[in-house]
């Protein structure tokens, strides 16, 4: 009963961050002034994409529900749901919620964080054990979730710790100069990115890494749309750094399609056996 509970609202979450994620991604300039809290058009497609992203990793989540296969990507979406929310509860007094808009942001915030509250319970109930099962990661394929877990955490690590001001805040990496709460929600996001591989390292099999990294397509695409989009505010002369903000996702977007396309997208255990064969 608890884990269907926890399967509806996981969907909840899916058909919710879509409706937010393409009204944020695809008219961002028409809702920068209206959402609920300070942001550029830039910052406001950029949330969009985590919420496209969002959308769909809860959907290919509730889809499958194998906690062998779907596990770490819930716990991404649940630990993105608490701590996107603390950071709210933090600056609430930078909170309008005044338009339709910043409402529904709030609304999918909260929805998520019961979807996490849920699924937690859940899984105490449940305690289900992830198993060494076969086939595993193959050994050169083991950098991506290392480099997932030592780059992506200590970035989010760095933007929750980092004073305003300080490196990486003034548009070194990204292209704008980023407000208080928005710098802080995004290493929320990176954060619950990096801490979500962490059960990869320890229990590296090939459908868990497969799917993960499926269901994470999302967000590289639509972050890299974004960015493309907003090449002009980039100044790669004055900060060379940019070109990592969008390298990265244009690498990591190849690497994983790659894999995806070699070894399968984790769906099927015969399947991830036949690839890794051949």
């Amino acid at each position: 009963m608890l884990s269907n509970l926890s399967r509806t609202l996981t969907y909840a979450c899916a058909l919710l961050y879509a409706v937010l994620g393409v009204l944020l991604f695809f008219l961002p300039g028409r809702f920068t002034d209206a959402f609920a809290y300070k942001v550029t058009p830039f910052m406001m497609m950029t949330i969009g994409a985590w919420d496209i992203g969002n959308a769909w990793l809860a959907y290919v989540s509730a889809r499958r529900w194998d906690w062998q296969l779907v596990s770490t990507s819930l716990l991404y979406l649940w630990l993105f749901g608490i701590l996107e929310c603390i950071v709210l509860f933090l600056f609430r007094s930078e909170i309008k919620l005044t338009q339709f808009i910043g409402q529904l942001y709030l609304f999918a915030l909260v929805l998520n964080f019961i979807t996490a509250v849920v699924g937690v319970v859940d899984w105490l109930r449940s305690r289900p054990v992830l198993k060494a099962e076969q086939p595993q990661i193959p050994r050169l394929l083991r950098i991506l979730p290392l480099g997932a877990v030592l780059f992506t955490g200590s970035l989010g690590l760095y933007g929750l710790l980092v004073p305003l001001g300080g490196l990486g805040t003034n548009g070194e990496v990204f292209p704008e100069a980023l407000f208080p709460l928005v710098l802080r929600a995004f290493a929320s996001f990176y954060f619950s990115l990096g801490l979500a591989v962490i059960p990869v390292l320890r229990y590296p099999n090939l459908r868990l890494f497969l799917n993960h990294i499926y269901s994470a397509m999302g967000f590289i695409i639509a972050i890299t749309v974004a960015a493309l989009v907003h090449l002009r505010l980039f100044d790669f002369a004055r900060h060379p750094l940019g070109l990592g903000y969008i390298g990265a996702y244009v690498a990591v977007g190849i690497a994983v399609g790659i894999v995806n396309w070699k070894y399968g997208t984790g769906s099927s255990k015969e399947y991830g056996y036949d690839r890794l064969k051949s």
